[in-house]
Formats: C-alpha cells, sequence, structure tokens
C-alpha cells in the first residue's frame, strides 16, 4: 500500500492505493480520512486497484480555509482527481459524508461509475434526529470547538463503533492527528457547513435512473446514522437487484469493526458479473 499526493485545483490531495486492475474509489466520511480503510484495503487490493482519497479538509490533504468545501468543489475535486489518475471509470465505495459527496460526482458523471457499494452513509433528505442535532452542534459556540478537537474526534470514533476493543489508543492517535492546529479544526467544521438540500434533491432524482449493480453493507448499531436501516430498505427499492448485508456487530465505523469481512464482501461483489 502506497501512501501518494497529487494536486487538483491547487488542493493537495493525499491517497492511498494498491493492487492493479480496474480502479475501486473509496470515499470517506467526517471526521475519517483514507486511514479508515487501510484494513479493508488488501482485500480488495487482490483484484482490483483501490484507491483511497483524503478529501480537502480531512486527512493529509489541504486543509484551506479559503475553500468553499461545497458539494460542487468537492464534485470538481473527485472528477480533476480521477483525471489526474487516468481513471476514466470506478467502482464508488461510499461512506458517511462521503455518500452525498461521491453520489452527487456519480449521476453527474454517470458514464463513469461501474458499480456502487453503499455502506453506512447519507442518500436522501430525510434526516434523522440524530443528524440534525450533529449539525446543530457543528454551529454552536463552544460545543463545535469542542467536536472538531482531539477530544471530539475521539469522542465520535468511540462513539461510532461497536466493538471499541478495536480503537487502540494510537489507532485514536491517527484519528486526531489531521485536526490538532486551530486553522485545521476550522476547517473541518467547514466542510459540514455546506450541505446543500438540491444535491440531495438532484442525488434522489438521479440515482434511480443509474442502470449500475449495486451492493450495501451496513452496521445495524449505527448510533450515528440510526436511520440507516430504512436508507438501505429504501436503496433496495430503487435496486431490487441490490445484495444487501446488515452486520449485526458492527456500528457506523463498520470498516474498524470488521474490516476483513467488509474487503471480502466488496470482493465477492467486484468479482461477480
Amino acid at each position: 500500500m502506497t501512501s501518494q499526493f497529487v494536486t487538483v485545483n491547487e488542493t493537495k490531495l493525499h491517497y492511498l492505493s494498491e493492487g492493479q486492475g480496474d480502479a475501486v474509489l473509496l470515499l470517506h466520511g467526517f471526521p475519517t480520512s483514507s486511514y479508515l480503510y487501510r484494513n479493508v484495503i488488501p482485500e480488495i487490493s487482490k483484484t482490483h486497484q483501490a484507491i483511497a482519497l483524503d478529501f480537502p479538509g480531512f486527512g493529509q490533504s489541504g486543509k484551506s480555509l479559503d475553500s468553499s468545501y461545497s458539494f460542487n468543489f468537492y464534485n470538481d475535486i473527485i472528477d480533476g482527481f480521477l483525471n489526474q489518475l487516468g481513471i476514466g471509470k470506478v467502482t464508488l465505495v461510499v461512506h458517511d459524508l462521503g455518500g452525498p459527496l461521491g453520489l452527487l460526482w456519480a449521476v453527474r458523471h454517470p458514464e463513469k461509475v461501474e458499480k456502487i457499494v453503499f455502506l453506512n452513509t447519507l442518500v436522501f433528505a430525510e434526516f434523522s434526529y440524530a443528524v440534525k442535532i450533529f449539525m446543530l452542534m457543528t454551529r454552536l459556540p463552544f460545543v463545535k470547538g469542542w467536536l472538531s478537537s482531539p477530544n471530539g474526534v475521539a469522542w465520535a470514533m468511540r462513539f461510532g463503533v461497536s466493538q471499541k476493543e478495536k480503537l487502540t489508543a494510537e489507532i485514536i492517535k491517527d484519528y486526531q492527528s489531521p485536526f490538532l492546529t486551530s486553522s485545521h479544526q476550522k476547517a473541518l467544521l467547514k466542510t459540514v457547513n455546506n450541505l446543500s438540500l438540491k444535491a440531495f434533491d438532484e442525488i434522489e432524482k438521479k440515482l434511480p435512473l443509474m442502470k449500475v449493480p449495486v451492493q450495501m453493507i451496513y452496521g445495524t448499531g449505527d448510533r450515528i446514522l440510526p436511520n440507516v436501516g430504512k436508507t438501505m430498505l429504501r436503496l433496495k427499492s430503487e435496486f431490487p437487484d441490490a445484495s444487501i448485508h446488515a452486520l449485526d456487530n458492527c456500528g457506523h465505523f463498520l470498516q474498524e469493526d470488521e474490516p476483513e469481512k467488509i474487503g471480502q464482501l466488496i470482493n465477492d461483489f467486484l468479482k461477480s458479473s
């Protein structure tokens, strides 16, 4: 597995890459990075090129406070990133905030999407109370500062897993390390301050029109997105041929709870016709 950097639209992007063959783009959410997929990638890379991107504002990618961090901003980043790597078509794996960000790009570039894998993610503009409370927390004085601090990041990670014994102090430290300065913490908050309902509407209208194979894998113990089961059932109604896997021993960050199993499930899906 290699750690690499490219520059897209004057923004430094970090990504992890392993394997050869057709490309699989793994997208993370708040407050994680490509690091979330470090133990998922090896299984996928047995048959495909697995690429996990750090979105701007996260991980080792740029965290400029001048960036808009809007849906359109991220759409251009994803498209520019793939163009920079010379990748014409990908299987998209989306999680958390990476869901709507990646799906907006997908519905705008359907010819570039081979398959889609949905992990615990947002898709539709039907937000649970937990999501609404989180959005409020990102704007409240004092609370938002704590949420984006190393302590807040540690709390989010522990709250988001079922198998807490797997989150060692060293792993928590790795999640905290991108957000040690005030400016980086402000950039993190900015990434969730421009969630566009228009973008969710666009996804909702155009996603069912995509004729691609779909897989859904989700942790049933998700306390961050407690309505994820309903989201998956709605997706299943729109993609009736989709495979769906509900993992009872996993929470929101299922990549930490059962990474090898998730990698195997994705790899089986990738190898299917």
